[in-house]
């Protein structure tokens, strides 16, 4: 039995949540596109959550549309440039406005895209700096890839990302356009990634990933990487970045993972342009404004600081070619029965 202290404590807490999800409800602003969505089958709603994001928009748009992808939801956290403009020229968008501080809502502002237009529908959750790639993507595209989920059952693909950066420092090339950034950006170091099992209780929030369902013990989470090396962040490095949002599915309750999901078989990669677009003045702009919960921008700061010309690339530096060479290295996990999927695919469509 509870006791009074345990019960008054649940009531409070309750009672906290919905004042909080009641003022996030108040604060949403509908700027652009349908409030409806007719999405066929196997087709994905994109969901990204931007800020200042105009200088990503022309690649992102890009790599996706060649994925793909015909349904982009975009949540603005407060942009001040020319987003938004730039995001209503693109055919098939949507954008909500939500300015509350995302180091208190974003949970709420990651899930308000899902819930409201990805009832029952795949989701894609990326950021603007992020390169989603797996497998085949050029073959079979992701209508390919989530035939493949639905044939076996799958609810959400796990990906690890990998951190890009140039030959030279960071601060040389912190003046690049994103087109640029995407040639010169062109190394990964995967040498300090840390791993633990899926379920592993040394997670900071194993409690999040309980009912998810592993097809394979083989998915691991991993943290640090090039980050952890060069500035001491154990940050997370894996995502459910592909959702199918049914009902037994909480999207996003943390923003790398869903809840309730069975995650697929093999693993896909989010190559992550964290330090494109000058990333030392954006570190200090967010942890001047407080935009973020976790510490990350501080320390990145603090070793810039002492160390303005710093480089990632060291001997442990490998050149990106393809995502298949990152099975070979142990980052990503593979399947037979996918790659068999990918050929057939491949088969069916040439003939």
């Amino acid at each position: 039995m509870k006791s009074p202290l345990q019960i008054f404590r649940r009531l409070r807490q309750r009672l906290h949540d919905a004042r909080r999800r009641a003022r996030f409800t108040a604060s949403v602003q509908h700027l652009h596109g349908p409030s409806k969505l007719d999405v066929a089958p196997g087709d994905v709603v994109l969901i990204a959550l931007v800020r200042d994001s105009s200088y990503y928009l022309d690649a992102f748009f890009r790599h996706y549309r060649a994925m793909g992808v015909r349904h982009f939801v975009f949540i603005d956290n407060g942009s001040r440039d020319d987003t938004i403009s730039r995001i209503k020229a693109q055919k098939g968008t949507v954008i909500d406005r939500c300015t509350l501080p995302l180091a208190e809502y974003e949970d709420l502002i990651r899930q308000h895209p899902a819930q409201t237009y990805g009832k029952n529908r795949w989701c894609l959750y990326v950021d603007v700096d992020e390169i989603f790639d797996f497998e085949g993507r050029t073959q079979i595209g992701i209508r390919g890839l989530t035939a493949y989920l639905e044939q076996h059952s799958y609810t959400a693909l796990a990906a690890q990302m990998l951190e890009m950066f140039p030959k030279t420092s960071l601060a040389a090339a912190a003046g690049f356009p994103y087109k640029q950034a995407l040639q010169s950006f062109l190394y990964y170091d995967i040498s300090a990634i840390r791993k633990l099992d899926y379920h592993s209780a040394e997670n900071s929030f194993s409690d999040l990933l309980t009912d998810n369902e592993l097809s394979n013990e083989g998915v691991k989470l991993a943290f640090g990487g090039v980050r952890g090396k060069f500035f001491g962040e154990d940050c997370c490095l894996t995502k459910h970045p592909l959702i199918f949002n049914g009902p037994e599915v909480t999207p996003t309750p943390h923003p790398h993972l869903s809840t309730g999901v069975r995650v697929a078989d093999m693993t896909a990669v989010i190559k992550h342009y964290k330090f494109a677009n000058d990333a030392a003045a954006w570190d200090a702009e967010t942890l001047g404004a407080g935009n973020l919960a976790h510490g990350g921008d501080a320390r990145r700061m603090a070793v810039i600081g002492q160390n303005p010309d710093i480089s990632l690339f060291s001997l442990d530096a490998r050149r990106w070619n393809r995502v298949e060479l990152l099975y070979r290295a142990g980052f990503l996990v593979p399947s037979d029965a996918y790659s068999a999927h990918v050929a057939d695919w491949r088969d069916e469509s040439a003939a």
